[in-house]
């Protein structure tokens, strides 16, 4: 079967009940003439214990979709589930609780403060909580990313791959019910970059942990369970299993509909 199908509603494993799921989830910026539709009416699911990635043109909507999701924005119309709660029903301060206790979050820049070490890095979502730490979670973290040598190093003595491995492992150490990554390996070498993108994977495989990833980059994409595609702020298709190619096939038949659907003359 041809990987690249069309998304024929939402979710691609049906008997899986959902981590994450958008209802007619819009997104308008602007008003009048100004107006910029980036997300149109989009209905989605993202299956718990699966590594999906988020991919498409430029202004497709990617990371729109995502901030939406993880209650980085708010909806201009329709839903945004985080298991059975509608995130765009909450609150500033119940929007706060559920960032810090049910989602993490990994960027391309890392984000992480110079003057700590990486173990200070990493358990500093539990120290703002006034959480005690699971020192066997941790340990798991720390053996599974690598960083066993590296815990008592500020980011500055790290590498981009080690401090983003470090990023990671802060991002689980809550053990949030779902990790929206943004580009994760858009400041890394593509050695790092695959370093990285190898232990997200086992972090889903290994450690049962739900991921979601926007890229840009096919191959950073086919290290995912499935590849989720948006055009014009619309699911345009969704790649199974996917490769490289599948994933440049699937992005070359959005441009040409782009191509095939832009006005006379444009």
């Amino acid at each position: 079967m041809d990987p690249f199908t069309p998304a024929g509603g939402p979710g691609a494993h049906p008997s899986t009940a959902p981590a994450v799921r958008a209802r007619g989830l819009t997104k308008v910026y602007g008003r009048g003439e100004a107006e910029v539709r980036a997300l149109a009416g989009v209905d989605v699911d993202f299956a718990a214990g699966e590594f999906t990635a988020i991919m498409g043109p430029s202004g497709s909507g990617k990371s729109t979709l995502m901030h939406l999701l993880a209650g980085l924005d708010a909806a201009s119309a329709g839903s945004a589930y985080l298991g059975g709660t509608d995130v765009t029903t909450l609150d500033d301060d119940a929007l706060t609780r559920l960032r810090r206790d049910r989602v993490g979050f990994v960027f391309q820049s890392f984000n992480l403060l110079p003057m700590f070490t990486a173990e200070q890095n990493i358990l500093l979502p539990l120290e703002l909580a006034g959480a005690k730490a699971d020192r066997a979670w941790f340990d798991t973290l720390v053996s599974t990313l690598g960083l066993g040598q590296r815990l008592d190093h500020r980011p500055s003595e790290l590498s981009g791959g080690q401090q983003q491995r470090v990023a990671i492992a802060r991002a689980l150490i809550a053990k949030p019910e779902v990790v929206f990554a943004d580009e994760p390996t858009g400041n890394l070498d593509s050695r790092s970059g695959a370093e990285v993108l190898s232990f997200l994977r086992r972090s889903v495989r290994e450690l049962g942990r739900t991921i979601i990833m926007v890229t840009h980059d096919p191959t950073a994409a086919a290290y995912a369970d499935r590849v989720v595609l948006l055009a014009d702020g619309r699911i345009a298709g969704d790649i199974v299993d996917p490769t490289p190619e599948a994933v440049l096939t699937g992005l070359d038949a959005l441009r040409q509909l782009e191509v095939t659907d832009a006005p006379a003359g444009a």
